[in-house]
């Protein structure tokens, strides 16, 4: 039996280091179909786009990808394709293992720890307003007519949301991690002191 698998090089180091996972997992003996598909700037200079409907199509036919780093550009250029494809395909749960082993030197010792990261609200959902522009004016005169303070009009703005909906949804996979894990506990991070309506909503 082979399965089907969607392969995103990426760019970078991308194509270098997916091409070595590659390599691992063929030589476990398993039979892999390959899909190759291109995103970010080669996709983009190709397709017209960084995220061809291609790649989404791929991945939820096959349900399963192989992903490189992709670049996103600092300040310009295109939004990141790895935000898009969270959002597109609903990828909310960023899991990241953390461990310390025996004679790796490390500054800490003993580390043994999960980060669970909601990945599509909050300021990964994207939503800003350039500098200067008609909508950001406008949004920045809202601001102060529901009597907020006044946005210096000189400002790019980003949006955060939370929502008690995807705030569930995180919490629950991060103690169902947990329970099937063997983990004894889980923290919360939040800026709740300062963030009142959006992480206080969270926590």
């Amino acid at each position: 039996m082979s399965y089907n698998i969607t392969l995103i090089p990426g760019d970078g180091v991308g194509p270098e280091v997916v091409e070595a996972a590659r390599k691992v997992l063929e030589a476990t003996g398993i039979s892999f179909n390959w899909e190759a598909h291109d995103v970010g700037t080669s996709a983009l200079e190709k397709h017209g786009t960084p995220l061809p409907q291609q790649v989404l199509d791929s991945v939820r036919k096959n349900k399963v990808a192989l992903k490189g780093p992709v670049t996103t550009p600092v300040g310009t250029g295109f939004r990141s394709v790895n935000v898009a494809l969270r959002q597109e395909l609903a990828l909310y749960a960023c899991v990241r293992p953390y461990r310390s082993y025996q004679g790796l030197p490390s500054k800490y010792q003993d580390v043994d720890i999960v980060v669970v990261r909601e990945n599509t609200e909050d300021l990964y959902a994207g939503i800003e307003f350039e500098r200067g522009t008609d909508e950001t004016v406008g949004l920045i005169d809202f601001i102060a007519a529901a009597g907020q303070k006044r946005i210096s009009a000189d400002s790019g703005i980003s949006i955060k949301p939370i929502s008690e909906g995807a705030s569930k949804r995180i919490v629950k996979f991060a103690f169902d991690y947990a329970r099937a894990n063997g983990r004894k506990k889980v923290t919360a991070a939040h800026k709740a002191n300062i963030m009142k309506f959006s992480d206080g909503l969270f926590l």
